[in-house]
């Protein structure tokens, strides 16, 4: 089985997968029961937030726990838009961001918030000359990704954190779902407020994920029912999933060292298919090493995928949140034209992943288009 959806989800671990199991079965009590067993819960998740924090070089309190990246989104958007709605109406992203970013914006102009949606390149990264122009006194966030998650583009983000840092009243959001392990990001620089990490792309588990905020910021909570997470994100804390989110944040980190090898094996993809005449490569070549998009116009994405599949190789079309939607890609038809956007295809690769899985989708990838090439005359 050669598995190249990474960016839809990863792996669990084993030692995540131990970590989760042993707290659970250990550690199970409520951390906010006052008898010594919820207090012992409470340690172990106090501990959890201060290990998160220092990997992260970030304050324990600016630490949020949610279920996600969607979540986090969520909170980070909402929270400003209606704790600051008093201080202007205005939010700026791009383009090509997530759903869960883009739904949100388009719910909140329906709410009578203004939304900019920053156009990008051929290579799918916004000019920073472009938000300047957009950025007006009505501006209270600026929200963009980090690394793009179909394409791999990367943003500008500590330019335009750079940038914002001298307008105290515009709140800077990053989406750092796919960079987190891969791409250095400087949590703690100046006009960079919040951030989203989810654990189930860094060989953690689905549910489990953070919002880096900082301290100075307001954000106004996405439902009410408890005082947890300073009252940001009521509920029961899932301490088990923190503890291991805490284990994969870790893990992730130390073998970011290793990214140079999805380099190579990126830039084997680039080289294999650049000269094929019905393959256009949608990536820049500057991109994040472990995505890589191409479209073959003339074949159906899921065609592709299920024949792809037949021989156990897994890749996918858009997002994991959007793919049956059978619409083109949002990221490719803002970066090229409406026949790339309905024939992407992304192969999305983890931080070990084995050469001969690239050699192998490659072979077959050519075998299948060869085939279909003959049976249509």
């Amino acid at each position: 089985m050669i598995y190249l959806d990474n960016s839809a989800t990863t792996k669990p671990s084993p030692e995540v997968l131990k970590t989760f199991q042993s707290v659970s079965l250990n550690y199970f009590a409520n951390p906010s029961s006052i008898h010594t067993m919820g207090g012992d819960v409470e340690k172990l998740f106090k501990k959890a937030r201060k290990q998160i924090a220092e990997l992260l070089n970030v304050s324990d309190q600016e630490v949020i726990f949610t279920s996600g990246g969607t979540e986090s989104n969520n909170l980070a958007i909402k929270g400003i838009a209606h704790a600051h709605k008093n201080r202007g109406n205005h939010i700026i992203t791009t383009q090509i961001e997530h759903p869960s970013v883009l739904q949100v914006c388009e719910q909140l102009e329906n709410e009578g918030f203004e939304v900019t949606y920053l156009p990008v390149n051929q290579q799918g990264i916004i000019s920073v000359d472009d938000l300047m122009k957009a950025h007006k006194e009505e501006t209270i966030l600026v929200t963009m990704m980090h690394i793009n998650n179909e394409i791999g583009s990367i943003q500008p983000i500590e330019e335009v954190a750079n940038y914002l840092s001298q307008f105290p009243k515009v709140t800077f959001h990053t989406d750092h779902v796919q960079g987190f392990g891969k791409i250095p990001l400087k949590y703690n620089a100046d006009g960079l407020d919040l951030v989203t990490i989810s654990g189930h792309k860094i060989h953690g588990l689905k549910g489990t994920g953070c919002l880096i905020k900082k301290r100075h910021i307001n954000l106004e909570p996405l439902f009410q029912g408890g005082s947890q997470e300073i009252s940001i994100r009521p509920g029961t804390e899932n301490v088990a999933g923190i503890v291991s989110l805490a284990k994969a944040i870790r893990l992730a980190q130390e073998k970011q060292k290793n990214y140079s090898h999805v380099m190579l094996l990126r830039q084997r993809l680039f080289d294999e298919l650049k000269n094929h005449k019905q393959i256009t490569i949608n990536s820049p070549q500057n991109g994040a090493a472990h995505i890589f998009n191409i479209s073959i116009p003339g074949f159906k994405p899921e065609v592709l995928i299920h024949a792809l599949g037949e021989k156990d190789i897994y890749v996918s079309t858009t997002s994991a949140c959007s793919s049956k939607q059978n619409e083109p890609s949002h990221v490719v038809l803002a970066c090229s034209n409406e026949l790339n956007a309905n024939s992407s295809l992304r192969v999305s690769m983890h931080i070990e992943q084995n050469e001969e899985d690239i050699d192998v989708f490659i072979k077959e990838l050519n075998k299948i288009i060869k085939q279909y090439d003959n049976v249509m005359g």
